[in-house]
Parts: structure tokens; C-alpha cells; sequence
């Protein structure tokens, strides 16, 4: 786990009127700080529970589950790899100095603890409509800046604010399921019987009415659920300070090469060309070329090899965790597809739709399988097939439907610990200490989404 950061007492927030937010998040507080354990733990609870569910529920062997969750131990390697650099070319681009100015210059602006929560869950929202793991990081970094400037103000509950924000990325330009289904080259193209296009899935109306409820009304709800004053933990400047990605003078001819600016210039053309050739010729925005623009913004952004390789190396270390899970994640996804659970959720739920409550139940039954498959990648691979199925034989529309499985999936990140990850790294904080603070979110966001799924 990471080093928990120093906490002081402070009692210099005081909101105008007491309200039931905050004794309900405190009661989840108390709850997750006695019983949440950590994210491997978490794992490794849930391949336990996945092996009992073969066995119980699909009437598999023990020898049987275990071979279909050793076949999928390694089957997300190169899903995983992607992954792992988003978060990773997302943080070494949040680090670069031109970010960073930004950051300051918005913290610097901010007075106050309330202002302070609304502008990390803002900040987070917005980045991560754009890229969600490029809001996973800057959203922390956000945070942290804020509460080294604002006194007054609960340390977990800013964090967790951010993750909050973190969540509209199911809503955004990255979203991985609207995302694959919009690519030419993804493995459904055939089953759906052609594309789907952007238009109908993140485009649509009432998805971006959905982000900009969200946008506005997550803040004010942090806000509400900030902690009575004596409750009110502050981060310790003498505990933390940001890492300054400065540069040592170059002796050598080879340290001065390191710090040459025209390479990372000469590869950002590179990758522009690459980048303008792609759209060109009529490709579409996919994870590769997310990861390719802001691995080439961010060799831009930090001007010289030296300092992008040294945020590329600080981002690494906040994905140990991820590179870790990933294969047990795998492990479950295999026991899932091997057994045949995932469709038999879907099945389950799928049976009592008609054409215009699909995209409900594909809603639910994604926050369920989300719990045993944080990924919308790998998520969408067990349960895409069968929903695809399913609109077609109902005639439902498979965009609306395949947009309801994201919002399931983004939805249940709030309560499925694997994306804090990162974020415990970052902000050097024990997952209990945020995770009570995601629940009131979690239910505002369900009824959003289900609002919305309803009314197509």
C-alpha cells in the first residue's frame, strides 16, 4: 500500500446548515475503513468467489475452472499493455511543465475548501471526457496542488472528488466500447453488421445532456458530503511536496544529447505525419491513436528526451498495481467466457426485455459483470457478443444498447476499487480513506444513467 500521507486537524470549514449527506457518508466511511481490504486482496476474493460460481451455478469441476482461468491469465497482454499507457503517456503528459503552469494557475485562483472541491471535481470531469487516463492523473495532480494551497479542507474527500469527476470518461471521447465499435478493424465489425458510429453512441443528446448534469451537479453533492469540522482531516505540507522534474547540468557529449530538444521535436512531426495520415485516410480515434497523441504531446510538452523519459519513469511506478491485478482480472474474465457465467447475467436479464428496456438491463447487467471485469476492453469482449445478439433479435439500437454497457461499466468504477490505483500512489492515501466518500456519487450517478436508459 502506499505511505499514507500526514494528516492535521483542522476546523476551519464550516458549511451554513447540517444535512444528512454527511452522516451518511460518514456511516460509509467508518464501514470501508473496517472492511474494505486492498484491491489484490480484492481480487483475489473475487477469483475465489468466481471459482464457487462455476462450480454452483454452471455445475463446472474444480479442474475445469481452474483451466479456463489459467487460459486467460495471459489473454490480455497486449489489452493490458494499452492500458498501461494510457495511464502512463496520460501522467507524463499531466506532469509536463506546460500542465503544470495550468494547474497552478487555476489553484491559485481558487479560495476556499468548497471552491476547492468543485474545481478538482471540474478539472477531473473535463480532462477525463477527453481522455480518461489523462483525467485519471491530472484530476490527483489537481487535487494535491489544492490542498497544499487551501487550508480547511478534508485531503480524502478532495481525492475522492477527482475519482468522481474521473467517471464522465464512460461518457467521453475515450470511452473504450463506443470507441471499438466506431474502429473499422474491431472484431465486431461483422455482427453489427457494419460501424457505429460516434454519432450514435457519445454524440447522442442525451449522453451529452447526461455529462452535463453530471458536470454540474457531482461538484455541489461533494460538496455537501464534505465532513463535519471536527472531522476534517488536512494534508501536511511538511509530509508532501510535489516532485520537481528538473534538469542536472549536461558534462558529457552523451548527457547533452539526452537533453537535445530537436529529437523530441523530430519525432512529434513524425508523429503529427502519422497522426493527420491516419484521419486522412479515413481512420477513426481508437485507444492506439489516444495513446499516440498524447505520447507525442507529451515529448512536446516536456521539450527534451531526459525530462520525458524521467515522467514516463515517475508514471510507471503508479501502475504497479494495475500491472499486477491485470492478470488475476484476466484469470476471472477467462473463468467467466470459459463457463459461460457472463451470459448466463446477460441471459438472465436479457429475457425479460423488450427492444426499448435492453439497454436497461444491459445497463445492470454490466454494473454486474464490471465487479469481475474492470475494463471495458475485456468487459465488452465477454459481454458484447451476446448484447449485440440480443438488439438484433429485439431490434433494439445497438448504439444506445452498447452505450448503456459502458455506462454500467464507468458506473461501478466508483465502487470497484482497481482504477484508484493510480490514484493511491499519487495522493498517498489508504484506499479506505476514499472510498466511503464514492458512495453517495455512486448512487446519484445510477439514477442519471438509468433515467436515461429508461427513457430510450
Amino acid at each position: 500500500m502506499p505511505e499514507q500521507v500526514g494528516f492535521v486537524k483542522s476546523k476551519q470549514i464550516r458549511l451554513p446548515f447540517g444535512n444528512p449527506l454527511q452522516s451518511m457518508t460518514q456511516f460509509f466511511t467508518v464501514l470501508m475503513d473496517k472492511y474494505l481490504p486492498d484491491p489484490f486482496v480484492f481480487v483475489i476474493i473475487l477469483t475465489f468467489v468466481m471459482v464457487i460460481l462455476g462450480i454452483t451455478v454452471v455445475h463446472k469441476t474444480l479442474p475445469e475452472m481452474i483451466e479456463y482461468w489459467s487460459g486467460g491469465i495471459w489473454d490480455l497482454l497486449s489489452f493490458s499493455m494499452q492500458v498501461i499507457l494510457v495511464v502512463v503517456t496520460g501522467y507524463a503528459f499531466a506532469v509536463s511543465p506546460p500542465v503544470g503552469k495550468l494547474l497552478g494557475w487555476i489553484a491559485a485562483r481558487v479560495h476556499g475548501p468548497r471552491r476547492a472541491i468543485v474545481c478538482a471535481t471540474v478539472v477531473a470531469g473535463l480532462a477525463s471526457y477527453i481522455n480518461w487516463g489523462f483525467g485519471l492523473i491530472v484530476g490527483t495532480l489537481m487535487a494535491q496542488q489544492l490542498a497544499m494551497k487551501i487550508r480547511g479542507i478534508h485531503y480524502p474527500l478532495l481525492i475522492a472528488g477527482a475519482y468522481s469527476g474521473w467517471i464522465l470518461y464512460g461518457l467521453g471521447m475515450s470511452a473504450t466500447i463506443p470507441i471499438t465499435i466506431a474502429t473499422p478493424s474491431n472484431p465486431f465489425a461483422t455482427s453489427l453488421g457494419g460501424l457505429v458510429p460516434l454519432a450514435h453512441t457519445i454524440f447522442l443528446p442525451a449522453i451529452v445532456l447526461d455529462t452535463l448534469v453530471l458536470i454540474i451537479t457531482l461538484p455541489i453533492l461533494n460538496v455537501l458530503i464534505h465532513p463535519k469540522p471536527e472531522n476534517v482531516l488536512d494534508v501536511n505540507p511538511s509530509m508532501w511536496q510535489p516532485e520537481q522534474l528538473g534538469e542536472d547540468k549536461a558534462d558529457t557529449p552523451a548527457e547533452k544529447l539526452e537533453r537535445m530538444w530537436i529529437l523530441n521535436f523530430i519525432l512529434v512531426l513524425m508523429g503529427g505525419a502519422y497522426l493527420v495520415y491516419h484521419f486522412a485516410g479515413g481512420g477513426s480515434l481508437d485507444i492506439n491513436t489516444l495513446n499516440g497523441a498524447f505520447l507525442f504531446l507529451g515529448l512536446l510538452f516536456h521539450g527534451t528526451p531526459k525530462r520525458y523519459v524521467r515522467a514516463v519513469s515517475d508514471g510507471v511506478r503508479s501502475v504497479g498495481g494495475i500491472v499486477l491485478q491485470f492478470p488475476f482480472y484476466a484469470g476471472i474474465m477467462g473463468m467467466m467466457k470459459g463457463a459461460g457465467l457472463a451470459v448466463i447475467i446477460s441471459k438472465g436479464l436479457v429475457a425479460i426485455s423488450s427492444a426499448h428496456t435492453l439497454p436497461f438491463w444491459g445497463f445492470i447487467s454490466s454494473f454486474v459483470i464490471n465487479f469481475f471485469a474492470p475494463s471495458s476492453g475485456g468487459h465488452w469482449a465477454i459481454q458484447g457478443p451476446f448484447m449485440i445478439d440480443s438488439a438484433k433479435h429485439l431490434g433494439a439500437d445497438i448504439g444506445k444498447v452498447s452505450m448503456a454497457v459502458q455506462m454500467g461499466c464507468s458506473w461501478n468504477d466508483l465502487v470497484q476499487p482497481f482504477w484508484l490505483i493510480p490514484i493511491l500512489t499519487l495522493a498517498r492515501l489508504n484506499i479506505r480513506k476514499i472510498m466511503g466518500y464514492t458512495v453517495i456519487p455512486f448512487v446519484w450517478v445510477g439514477i442519471v444513467y438509468a433515467v436515461t436508459v429508461l427513457v430510450w
